[in-house]
C-alpha cells in the first residue's frame, strides 16, 4: 500500500524522507503475509467488495484505472480480470513484486502494470486515466494531500472518477475498545492534529486521519463530491476480526445494517474507514 520520495529533501509540513522510509519499511515487512489475516480477513474482504462494486458502478469495463497503494494487488487483479486496464502503484517494492507475481499467476499481466511509485511521486507518472482508486488508507500516508489532488486532476480525464477508501477520524468501535482498557491516549489517536505515529510489525507508519469533509476540501478545487459512506461503522474494525469469528451470524447482521444505513447523514461521517467518490470537473 504506500509511497516513495526518491528525492532526499523534506516534503510539506516537515514530513521528511526518513518518515516516508519508515512507512515503506513497515509495509515491506508485512508483504509476505499481507494476503492472510493481517491484510485480507473477513472484515477486510467485506469492505473490499464494497469498493469493487462502487468502482464497477462508476466506470465501465475497459476503463483505464490507476491504483494508488496497490498492496499485494488483490484489487488490481480483480479489476484486470473484469476487463479494466490497471496501473498499480505502491511505495513498497515488496508489495509491487507481490502484485507482479499475482498478475502473472492470474494471467492478466497484459492488462495490469505494477510500478514502484509513491503517492508523493505522481508528478513522475504520465498518461491519462478514466479513474483512480485507492483502498484501505494509502492516502492517509500522503505527506501533501493537496499536491495529490493536483496530480489526480492532471491524470484523470474530465468527468472521470476518484474512488477512495480512507481512514476516518471517528471510529466508535475503536473509541470504546481502547477506553474500556483505559488506553485513553490510543483512543484519541485519530483526533490528533497533524501526522500521527502508528505502529505496525515493529515499525512506524506516519498517518493523517480525516473526516470526509476535511478530505474532500483538499480535492474541491478540481473535483465535485459525488457521495461518501461509512465502512465498518456497526461492524468492528478489521483488527478486531476475532470478535467476528466468535459470532459470525451476529456480526453479519450488523454488516447488513452497515450496508443499509452507512450512507445516511451523520452516520456516514463515522466508521473505521469512509468510501468517498469524487468526479473531475
Amino acid at each position: 500500500m504506500n509511497q516513495q520520495t526518491g528525492t532526499g529533501h523534506a516534503t510539506s509540513g516537515g514530513f521528511d524522507e526518513a518518515r516516508l522510509l519508515d512507512t515503506q519499511r513497515a509495509f515491506d515487512s508485512v508483504a509476505p503475509d499481507y494476503d492472510g489475516p493481517r491484510g485480507n480477513n473477513e472484515l477486510i474482504q467485506r469492505m473490499r467488495t464494497t469498493m469493487w462494486n462502487t468502482v464497477g458502478a462508476e466506470l465501465p469495463s475497459g476503463s483505464r484505472l490507476l491504483d494508488l497503494g496497490c498492496g499485494t494487488g488483490l484489487d488490481a487483479v480483480e479489476f484486470a480480470r473484469h476487463g479494466y486496464h490497471v496501473v498499480a502503484s505502491d511505495w513498497s517494492p515488496e508489495m509491487v513484486e507481490r502484485t507482479r507475481g499475482r498478475a502473472i499467476d492470474a494471467g492478466v499481466e497484459s492488462r495490469l502494470s505494477p510500478v514502484h511509485l509513491g503517492i508523493q511521486q505522481l508528478h513522475l507518472l504520465g498518461g491519462r486515466f478514466d479513474g483512480i482508486y485507492s483502498n484501505f488508507g494509502p492516502l492517509n500516508c500522503a505527506p501533501d494531500l493537496r499536491a495529490v489532488a493536483d496530480e489526480c486532476a492532471r491524470l484523470v480525464r474530465p468527468g472521470g472518477s476518484l474512488v477512495f477508501s480512507v481512514m476516518g477520524r471517528i471510529c466508535p468501535w475503536e473509541l470504546g475498545h481502547y477506553a474500556l482498557r483505559r488506553r485513553f491516549g490510543r483512543a484519541r489517536v485519530r483526533f490528533g492534529t497533524g501526522v500521527q505515529a502508528v505502529g505496525m510489525n515493529g515499525h512506524t507508519i506516519w498517518t493523517w486521519y480525516y473526516t470526509p469533509r476535511e478530505f474532500h476540501a483538499a480535492f474541491s478545487g478540481h473535483f465535485t463530491l459525488a457521495s461518501y459512506r461509512a465502512l465498518s461503522l456497526f461492524l468492528p474494525p478489521p483488527y478486531m476480526v476475532d470478535r467476528y469469528r466468535r459470532r459470525p451470524g451476529w456480526y453479519e447482521r450488523l454488516g447488513r445494517v452497515d450496508d443499509r444505513f452507512g450512507d445516511l447523514p451523520l452516520l456516514r461521517d463515522m466508521g473505521d474507514h469512509f468510501l468517498i467518490v469524487m468526479h473531475r470537473r
